[in-house]
């Protein structure tokens, strides 16, 4: 939480950033990209400037209604969006060269109607609380409130190349702050406000950013050295360097994915990390999945999801996607299910896995791949809830082929 106002420099940089993202439909990765670069911004205040960004858009609802701004307005009256957030806050308002202001009556009137819906003083919009409460019931509030929750940096430690403690000795000699975490052994989070990836432990691939809910898919699906394993939906290759990382650099690791730009991203990773036993592969076709039929001990399957369950980091997805999205990727994924799993041996692993909590998309999904799949069998599987854990929330589900 900010202890002292946004300048008007920053404060007009928050707008330009949400303007992008919201006007313009930019990813909010690319919005930070576009108005950091070339800026020469002190460490800590790039990272005021996205703790702002982020707590706006994971309640934008709430603040476009205590500003009386609609979403689509944010670019004409920014200023008075970011003065009803510093009030919120408690905060003074910044000093803008122009500024639209909110009467404090009005503001605090707005404020205790607010507190009367939940959902809004959530930040949930109308769609996702219905689909939330038809889908997750009385565990749904929880989840929904951990949702509007700023997320905690986590970084995998690279046993490729390093272990836990001599991270945390090197990064602290670099002045980052870190602390191993509770029940995940791969995971460090970091706790204070350095530049990560200006450090030298970063350029020398000893660790990679990744939420310690993700960490745990990689480690469910429990690879060895030597195995022949897939990560068939790579993307840019986050779990596949923690794969790489369980087999010891040793065994054949392909990552395949639909998007040539993802597997180039994930080369250079991989070089960086020393993950020598990744091999890259684009899925043309069909025909590239059939070749590799019953080939796999191991074979991962991080579908495309509604993200529904890392909504605290990628908050602008809430108010790009709508509920009519779901039925299209639920579709995919059974596709994808049904089609890749053909890839595993007998008595080889498939481990599917979403960002999502929502049940239709998980369990719901392996029920279904099971009861048409007799040769395969259930193994376990897991939803790490966002409230619970207080990491990201995801699904993974641990099946056998037992036959072909």
């Amino acid at each position: 939480m900010l202890q002292t106002s946004l300048s008007a420099s920053s404060t007009e940089l928050v707008i330009n950033i949400l303007s992008t993202v919201l006007s313009e439909g930019k990813p909010l990765d690319r919005a930070y990209s576009i108005h950091f670069s070339g800026l020469k911004l002190l460490p800590a205040e790039q990272a005021r400037i996205a703790f702002v960004v982020g707590d706006i858009l994971r309640k934008l609802n709430l603040y476009c209604y205590l500003a009386d701004v609609k979403q689509s307005e944010i670019e004409r009256l920014g200023s008075r969006l970011l003065n009803a957030w510093h009030m919120l806050q408690q905060l003074p308002l910044p000093k803008l060269p122009y500024s639209l202001t909110i009467e404090q009556p009005l503001f605090d009137e707005r404020v205790a109607q607010a507190k009367l819906d939940e959902a809004l003083w959530d930040g949930c919009p109308e769609w996702l609380n219905e689909l939330g409460l038809q889908q997750m019931g009385e565990q749904w509030p929880a989840e929904r409130a951990a949702l509007n929750q700023a997320p905690k940096r986590y970084i995998r430690v690279n046993g490729l190349k390093t272990d836990k403690a001599s991270l945390i000795d090197k990064l602290a000699k670099e002045g980052v702050q870190s602390q191993a975490v509770a029940g995940v052994e791969s995971a460090l989070e970091i706790i204070s406000d350095s530049a990560l990836f200006r450090t030298d432990a970063f350029k020398q691939g000893l660790f990679e950013q990744q939420d310690a809910g993700s960490q745990q898919i990689a480690a469910v699906l429990d690879a060895k050295p030597g195995m022949r394993v897939v990560d068939a939906c790579a993307g840019a290759g986050g779990k596949t360097l923690a794969i790489a990382a369980q087999m010891q650099g040793k065994g054949r690791l392909l990552a395949m994915d639909v998007e040539q730009w993802k597997l180039d991203s994930l080369k250079q990773r991989a070089r960086r990390a020393g993950a020598h036993n990744v091999e890259t592969r684009i899925i043309a076709s069909s025909k590239t999945i059939k070749r590799l039929k019953l080939s796999a001990d191991r074979v991962l399957l991080d579908v495309p999801c509604s993200g529904l369950g890392v909504l605290k980091r990628n908050p602008d997805a809430k108010w790009r996607d709508t509920a009519d999205r779901l039925p299209v990727l639920v579709q995919l994924q059974k596709d994808i299910l049904q089609s890749y799993s053909r890839m595993v041996k007998v008595d080889g692993i498939l481990v599917y896995a979403t960002c999502s909590i929502m049940p239709q998309e998980n369990r719901a999904q392996v029920d279904e791949f099971l009861e048409n799949n007799p040769h395969f069998s259930f193994i376990e599987d897991e939803t790490i809830s966002v409230a619970e854990s207080g990491f990201d929330g995801f699904y993974m589900a641990k099946l056998k082929r037992i036959s072909e």
